[in-house]
């Protein structure tokens, strides 16, 4: 039986995707995603494609399995990376609480480029020292865990990464999030807007905390805190500076 894999597209460019996923989705007979994620792959012949709405990943990850019972060539695809925040624990939450029989199955992952390193590798090197990633999304947890965890990350002085900051139906928690960080964070810490990274409607803002405005975000922004020791670097040409995080913590500037 062919394996069921489970395939990272990266943040929207052919060229971040790896050669591992093309392979795969070359191979398959059937691709399994959200809608918009699915649209991005052009089908050959006798490939068919299985979108969905946002809010079943689980719903979706059950009949990409059922399929792949059935001796189909599956490739269940995500945005970035599909074990941050996306399809792979969809998938194996699903062979867990799910048929047995799922669990005969060969379920492979093959990695994507996330919207973190995207972010980061557009803006230098702003990930170069420790670093945590956080979704703001209380759709599957409850609000007060994700601000516990974003006031601990915060106080512990991580770089960190915000995935799903808002959306129409949560437009209040990114603005409960940056009067969190305004608490504990300097200030002058620095802020980084960076939507649709890789896609012709990139947009990236670079600001301090004390600058930011939360409602430049939405479900294509990865926003990144810095820690205290991240800076700024001016480049010769007046382009947009580098940001970096040094690889050592608490040295004389």
């Amino acid at each position: 039986m062919a394996p069921l894999w489970i395939v990272g597209l990266g943040p929207g460019p052919a060229d971040w995707m790896t050669a591992e996923a093309v392979a795969v989705l070359d191979e398959a007979t059937d691709i399994v995603g959200y809608g918009p994620y699915v649209e991005r792959i052009v089908l050959k012949d006798g490939q068919r494609a299985h979108g969905s709405d946002n809010r079943v990943e689980v719903d979706r990850a059950r009949a990409a399995l059922a399929l792949a019972l059935e001796g189909r060539r599956v490739a269940v695809v995500s945005g970035g990376d599909p074990g941050v925040f996306a399809m792979a624990a969809a998938v194996f939450e699903a062979i867990e609480h799910g048929d047995p029989a799922f669990r005969t199955l060969d379920v492979r992952v093959a990695p994507g480029v996330s919207a973190m390193q995207a972010a980061a590798a557009r803006l230098g090197a702003p990930l170069g020292h420790d670093f945590c990633a956080i979704s703001l999304s209380d759709n599957l947890k409850p609000w007060p865990v994700v601000a516990r965890r974003l006031e601990a990350a915060a106080g512990a002085d991580f770089v960190i990464a915000l995935y799903n900051p808002a959306s129409k139906a949560r437009p209040d928690q990114i603005h409960d999030a940056f009067a969190l960080l305004r608490r504990v964070k300097p200030a002058e810490t620095v802020v980084v807007f960076a939507r649709a990274v890789g896609r012709p409607d990139e947009r990236i803002v670079v600001t301090t905390l004390a600058e930011a405005d939360p409602a430049l975000a939405d479900m294509s922004t990865l926003v990144m805190i810095g820690s205290t020791e991240t800076r700024l670097i001016d480049r010769a040409d007046g382009e947009r500076a580098w940001l970096y995080t040094p690889r050592h913590y608490g040295r004389e500037r």
